[in-house]
Order: structure tokens, then C-alpha cells, then sequence
């Protein structure tokens, strides 16, 4: 798992729209397009976005981000705190290595019913990947500067190595699966592109 997030994909056209929501007023950009349910994404910047059905009212749309505004303004706050935050890096891989193992524990009874060896795991520091896996040795890697960080963002990463066992590759298969075991993982994603990394 890399730690550049890779850039998105070409986007429709969007239509900036504000609606009022007990926390005040929010704007978000709505997308219609060929899906099947509403789908609501924070982006790294903060921007709210939300994918809607061709058949469904635009005030369905100013309803969901309505319903939503709790969850989206904490998670905008949680953004905001970790954007240039210095996530120090354990120079011991054999200190971090209870850490990361507790997360594997954690992590694990999720993918073991899916077919998933229980993989070795390693503790190491890396610049540029926060985990990789090697499907084929059964080996999970784990960055070491993880064990400094909030045990929901280390166990993102944990499950996101766990789920290449199923699906090598970023693919759509690897998506849902992400999805439909962690459903707020992109959250995740997003808080943990903000951390910069301390060489030990």
C-alpha cells in the first residue's frame, strides 16, 4: 500500500449545490450518473460529493447530505487535525511489532471466513509504502510508523494488505470487498494521506 494516494478518475460534470442542515448551511457538488444508490464521499480537500441515481429527485440528494451533516462535519475536522501532522516512526521494529500484531488480531476475523491464510507478519520502515503484502509467501508488512498512529488508521491498513489475499490488484473486487468490511475506509484513507512521516 502505497502512501501517494493515486490521482481519481475523469469525474462528470458536477453541479455545485447548498442545502440547510442543522449545523448551518453546506454545499456540496452533486454528479448524476448511472448508479444505484446515493453514495457520499469526503474528499481530501474537505469537498462533499455525492453520486446520484438519473432517476432520482435532486432533493433526495439535499436529504442525504441533510442526514449526514454530523458525520461529514467530524470527519472534515478529523481531516483538518491530520494535514501536516508528523506521525513519528518507532526505530525499533521490535518495539512496534506487539502494536501491529495486535491490529492483525483485530483484523484478521474479518478475512479468515473469506478463504484468507493467517499471514506472517513484519515490522519495518518504509518511506513510501505504509504496508505491502506477498500473497505468495503468505507475508503481511507493516509499517512501523503505523504503531505511533490511531489504531483505527493502523487497522485500515492492516485490513487493506489482508484484503489483497482475495484481490491482488486495486480492482473493483478489491473495492467492494474493502467496502463491504470497513465501509468507511476512504475516510481512513484520506485522514492517514495526510501524515508525514519522521525518519527515526
Amino acid at each position: 500500500m502505497r502512501m501517494k494516494q493515486s490521482p481519481a478518475c475523469g469525474q462528470g460534470s458536477e453541479e455545485r449545490r447548498t442545502v440547510e442542515t442543522p449545523l448551518g448551511p453546506m454545499e456540496y457538488r452533486l454528479t448524476v450518473k448511472q448508479v444505484k444508490n446515493l453514495n457520499l464521499r469526503l474528499r481530501s480537500d474537505g469537498t462533499v460529493a455525492v453520486s446520484l441515481p438519473r432517476r432520482a429527485p435532486r432533493s433526495a440528494a439535499d436529504a442525504f447530505v441533510r442526514d449526514r451533516a454530523d458525520w461529514i462535519v467530524r470527519h472534515r475536522q478529523a481531516l483538518q487535525r491530520d494535514q501536516g501532522a508528523v506521525l513519528p516512526a518507532p526505530p525499533d521494529p521490535a518495539a512496534a511489532l506487539p502494536v501491529l500484531a495486535a491490529s492483525l488480531e483485530r483484523m484478521y476475523p474479518l478475512v479468515e471466513p473469506l478463504g484468507v491464510p493467517r499471514p506472517v507478519l513484519r515490522a519495518r520502515f518504509m518511506t513510501s509504502r505504509w504496508g505491502s503484502c506477498h500473497v505468495a509467501k503468505g507475508v503481511v508488512v507493516l509499517n512501523t510508523a503505523l504503531a505511533a498512529a490511531e489504531e483505527d488508521l493502523l487497522d485500515y491498513v492492516t485490513l487493506h494488505e489482508l484484503v489483497h489475499f482475495l484481490h491482488p490488484n486495486h480492482g473493483a473486487g478489491f473495492y467492494a470487498a474493502m467496502d463491504a468490511l470497513l465501509p468507511d475506509w476512504q475516510v481512513k484513507r484520506r485522514r492517514l494521506k495526510g501524515r508525514r512521516l519522521e525518519r527515526p
